[in-house]
């Protein structure tokens, strides 16, 4: 990453309280330019902590664009960091309302032009897009990363209408920790503690909220802004990656937004795409986005509006797992969906052949054993060096797979592909799980992409209707969108299973399904290979960045293994343990030491849906020697299951030094409706 020498403008850094309706003051810290000129304001606005957590990241692009003419802020939400006020749901009307009302006060600052722009990634980009959806008049502009537009389906709670096992369990159990945390006593003085014990009593695992609503109800609609994309007149310049579960959202919309929208969908994990973090490669981000600020806050032409409706990376043919920069070429779209995009059949019958199914044979079973999913990779892969899938042969041996012919040219595919199935399931309840992968020579499989479907969610995800047992129906199922390049010599492969742990909690009772070939086809969007000729090539400037903060790290002696697989074989059970990386100690050029660990452990008996179990556990420890401060919080969160209802327990304990300040246990049975 390069470090600029210079910038236009000289800078100035301070940390402020801004003032809600309620008395509740939300902390900031502000990077301003030197001028006596107002400037346009952008705002982060997350919970994670701007005085620690999120603090190198911070300090890598708001001083970047404070220097190039912004005043950058960065924002903690209520009830997190060194903000007041309580926690809340996550994206709840009170963190709208706060955003709304941060929006309107940095518009009306003396050192503002009166024009905002938001930006984020994840909860900070799914946060942009629902402000803009508010339509504060300030607000003109958004770059929103690693997003999603539908919180039901294209988060981290539900898949195709299943129950997601991993993320949902993980995302709540460390958002339980996380919010955990106490104010830091150096940013707000003696009343941390005070504060602290407030939030800590007011905390609830979000896990029972999210179980509590298995179908498309109206707590999922709120903050979707898939349910109103007219109400978006912002500028949105939308950000995935091809390694992140939210690339819908980009393609999304691209598609529905009529207001001024560009797409940008790199080969990225869930990161900001100049971090360097694999796969790769990076690329000049924040450059590209200063096109956007000043095109839309300025009134600066900047030829960003002249760039293709959707840019998307097209990687070369790699080994299953492969990270680092990959091989590939930037891809450009005028309008989406693309006249160079059509949509090719394959029918599992005749293109796509299955081996071992007896001539006459109709209806071929799929029933797979309970951990088929261990190959999964990382719900939403961050860079490390275990997150993403690996060779599929182990799991496509646990599935139902249709293969193509070796190929004899290249095969380009850019969109969602899409699956009609004719099935027969011998059970009330039941799931279908879609791998596509392209399948070496020497027969190594590389996961392409993947879809979900629960069918009791089939008719559509705000309703569960039971299958009928022995009936026949036919059903549609949406594969995740991407950019693939199978080579020649490759074969396409589809790998259909009826179970996916731990990404997808098991249906209880479920017995597979059956799939007629002969009236069932997969469908591909095939991109012209053509489709480049006579255009400009795509380019982007090298990654630039502020330099960071001096933090030290110090990982543990004996570190853990990122993903670990274990099967006993005498019980039948395989157990997978993930460590979600937050392991290590950090030291703050404030005097902060904070330390996490964390484990993740998911079990299940091959034989046994309703053995399926996840349990997490975080540690976290803050301690500034130089005050004589040190605070611990521990939490335990699990999830299990039987035939009707979810339980979900936690467990947290806060320390102050030595002394226990803080307990309290959670449980709650929830009912299986949808899930």
């Amino acid at each position: 990453m390069r470090h600029p020498d210079a910038y236009p403008y000289r800078i100035t850094r301070e940390d402020l309280r801004i003032p809600m309706a309620d008395g509740v003051e939300l902390y900031a810290r502000l990077w301003r330019p030197v001028t006596e000129e107002p400037v346009p304001a952008l705002l982060e606005y997350l919970p994670y902590r701007l005085t620690d957590w999120t603090a190198p990241r911070d300090a890598e692009r708001h001083p970047w664009y404070a220097g190039h003419g912004y005043a950058s802020v960065r924002v903690d939400i209520r009830g997190h960091g060194n903000s007041g006020g309580l926690p809340g749901g996550e994206h709840d009307a009170q963190e709208l309302a706060d955003g709304v009302a941060v929006v309107e006060w940095l518009a009306a600052r003396p050192w503002c032009t009166g024009r905002v722009g938001v930006f984020g990634i994840g909860w900070g980009g799914t946060g942009a897009l629902q402000l803009a959806a508010l339509a504060p008049a300030p607000l003109r502009a958004v770059v929103a990363v690693c997003a999603t537009d539908d919180r039901y389906d294209n988060d981290a709670r539900y898949l195709g209408g299943s129950v997601l096992g991993a993320d949902l369990h993980a995302r709540s159990a460390g958002l339980l920790a996380l919010a955990a945390r106490p104010p830091d006593p150096r940013y707000v003085g003696d009343q941390w503690r005070r504060l602290w014990l407030a939030r800590l009593a007011a905390l609830e695992p979000h896990s029972h909220a999210w179980l509590s609503h298995q179908t498309r109800d109206d707590y999922w609609r709120h903050g979707s802004v898939g349910e109103r994309y007219g109400a978006i007149g912002a500028a949105v310049l939308a950000v995935g990656g091809w390694a992140d579960p939210h690339r819908d959202t980009v393609l999304r919309l691209v598609e529905h937004l009529r207001g001024p929208v560009r797409g940008l969908i790199g080969p990225w994990p869930h990161q900001y795409p100049d971090r360097g973090l694999p796969p790769g490669p990076a690329i000049g981000f924040l450059q590209e986005t200063l096109r956007w600020w000043d095109q839309w806050l300025k009134d600066q032409e900047t030829g960003i509006m002249a760039e293709p409706r959707l840019r998307s990376w097209m990687p070369e043919p790699a080994p299953p797992g492969a990270t680092g920069d990959l091989a590939g070429r930037w891809i450009g779209e005028d309008q989406w969906p693309s006249d160079d995009v059509r949509e090719i059949h394959y029918g599992l019958a005749d293109t796509l052949r299955t081996a071992g199914t007896p001539e006459g044979e109709r209806f071929v079973p799929v029933r797979s054993p309970q951990h088929t999913g261990t190959d999964a990779g990382r719900y939403r892969p961050v860079g490390a060096a275990a997150d993403l899938p690996p060779d599929q042969r182990a799991e496509d041996g646990r599935s139902v797979c249709f293969d193509t012919s070796p190929l004899a040219e290249r095969l380009e595919i850019l969109g969602r592909p899409t699956l009609q199935l004719r099935l027969r399931c011998p059970a009330a309840r039941g799931q279908v799980v879609a791998r596509l992968c392209d399948v070496a020579p020497d027969g190594s499989a590389r996961l392409v992409t993947r879809g979900v479907l629960n069918l009791a969610t089939r008719q559509g995800r705000e309703q569960a209707v039971l299958w009928e047992p022995g009936a026949v129906a036919e059903v549609a199922l949406e594969l995740s969108g991407i950019a693939h390049a199978f080579a020649p010599g490759h074969r396409i492969r589809l790998a259909l299973s009826s179970a996916y742990w731990p990404w997808v909690w098991p249906q209880p009772g479920a017995a597979g399904f059956e799939v007629d070939p002969g009236h069932s086809a997969l469908m591909l969007p095939v991109r012209h290979l053509a489709a480049d000729v006579g255009r400009a090539p795509i380019a982007f400037a090298e990654p630039e960045q502020a330099a960071g903060p001096e933090v030290r790290h110090t990982t543990a002696s004996d570190p853990r293994p990122e993903r670990l697989v274990v099967q006993d074989v005498a019980a039948g059970e395989w157990r997978l343990e993930v460590d979600p990386s937050h392991q290590g100690s950090r030291a703050y050029p404030d005097g902060l030491i904070c330390t996490e660990q964390a484990l993740e452990t998911y079990r299940i008996r091959e034989d046994d849906p309703l053995s399926a179990a996840a349990r997490a556990a975080w540690t976290i420890r803050l301690e500034r020697p130089e005050d004589g401060w040190d605070v611990t919080v521990q939490t335990r969160s699990e999830i299990g299951c039987d035939a009707e209802a979810f339980t979900a327990r936690s467990h947290l304990t806060a320390w102050e030094g030595g002394a226990v300040v803080f307990e309290r246990d959670w449980e709650q049975r929830i009912p299986r409706t949808a899930g």
